[in-house]
């Protein structure tokens, strides 16, 4: 069972703070992360479509989320409640992985995959990360994978 994050893993931080942000006036222009589109098909495939989106967002980011992942076509057919978690703290994705089942998750934030100690594949993707400083290879444990390419992380 795969696990997803959005921001910064589909969605590319670089908008940050634009207008072609979520939180900026243009939000279903926000762009995707180079190659999110392909990763997230051959994902499906890999993991016979047990994949889960679980991201940090309050309620407005999360009916946008929702609204740009349908737009982006990153999941075949409607989003389905049961695929999709939104949760209101980055340490609050780790009872939902558990809950899951999840064995692998991607994530851009090094703080989020301490949480996910029950994980067996953490990976720190860092190819969606904009402006934002990847953190010191020095930092990163050796349970967690680093790697800035969609198709090799996912």
């Amino acid at each position: 069972m795969l696990g997803l994050d959005i921001g910064g893993v589909l969605v590319d931080r670089l908008a940050e703070g634009e207008d072609t942000s979520f939180f900026g006036s243009r939000p279903m222009e926000t762009p995707a992360v180079d190659g999110a589109g392909e990763a997230v098909e051959r994902l499906l495939a890999a993991f016979d479509c047990r994949v889960h989106i679980v991201s940090k967002a309050g309620p407005r980011i999360a009916t946008l989320s929702r609204q740009w992942l349908a737009e982006q076509e990153m999941l075949p057919g409607p989003l389905l409640e049961s695929q999709v978690h939104f949760v209101r703290d980055r340490a609050d994705k780790a009872p939902i992985c558990r809950r899951l089942g999840v064995t692998h998750f991607v994530d851009d934030r090094l703080s989020v995959l301490n949480h996910l100690a029950d994980v067996d594949r953490r990976v720190l993707f860092t190819g969606g990360l904009g402006v934002h400083p990847a953190p010191p290879m020095g930092s990163v444990p050796v349970s967690v994978a680093m790697e800035k390419s969609p198709l090799v992380a996912m």
